[in-house]
């Protein structure tokens, strides 16, 4: 099956792409933006990977669901574009990043900056129905996230998982222990944030990571 998807995950996922769930996952994603609003536009589900390729990966921050309101979700976890309000969990994000290494709150939450030093913004299901927190959950994007998951953990080393919420923190068992770096914490939404996401300083323990394996840290 034909995926227009960045050349190294497109290598990395080949198998994957064949596989008749996701033969069936496509045609549901298909029909599903023939027939609703859905979000990320589809020219963008991909593009996490595209903006992040295998090999320059050091950091995978997943979410769950792409944002489902009008104009917000582009294709990174947590991300939205340039003139858009941040969402709660977002700018509970950017308050932990102030707290954490003193940073000014940006004037956007496009993420892309991340993405392009090498932090893979995955969202656990790629696509959403307008207004519909996690309609597209439980058809077969579970299983396609999984498998990119393993493929970091196994092919990659020294990578930095931030595991936000019990979501994210049930694939901490595909990703290997001795190899890479767990950090988990609550969920960044104002729901649960007060229990531990404030305070986690998730991103200097990264950058931390990063250098003492002789790596380049991020720019948060």
């Amino acid at each position: 099956m034909e995926v227009n998807i960045e050349k190294s995950w497109k290598l990395a996922l080949a198998e994957e792409f064949n596989k008749p769930y996701f033969h069936q996952l496509a045609q549901f994603v298909k029909s599903a933006y023939k027939k609703h609003t859905v979000f990320p536009q589809g020219k963008e589900i991909f593009n996490a990977f595209d903006k992040c390729p295998l090999p320059a990966t050091k950091v995978v921050v997943l979410g769950q669901d792409p944002y489902h309101g009008p104009g917000q979700a582009h294709g990174l976890s947590f991300s939205v574009r340039e003139g858009t309000p941040f969402p709660p969990s977002l700018l509970n994000i950017f308050k932990e990043l102030k707290s954490d290494l003193d940073l000014p709150i940006p004037s956007n939450g496009n993420l892309e900056r991340w993405a392009r030093q090498g932090v893979l913004l995955l969202n656990a299901t790629l696509t959403v129905q307008a207004h519909m927190a996690g309609s597209h959950q439980n058809h077969g994007w579970e299983q396609f996230t999984d498998a990119v998951i393993k493929i970091l953990s196994e092919q990659n080393e020294g990578l930095v998982f931030m595991l936000w919420g019990a979501y994210a923190q049930k694939k901490a068992s595909i990703i290997q222990d001795d190899k890479h770096l767990k950090l988990k914490a609550p969920h960044p939404s104002p729901l649960s944030s007060h229990r531990g996401f404030f305070g986690c300083r998730h991103f200097s323990k990264a950058n931390a990571y990063l250098e003492s394996r002789g790596l380049t840290p991020i720019q948060w």
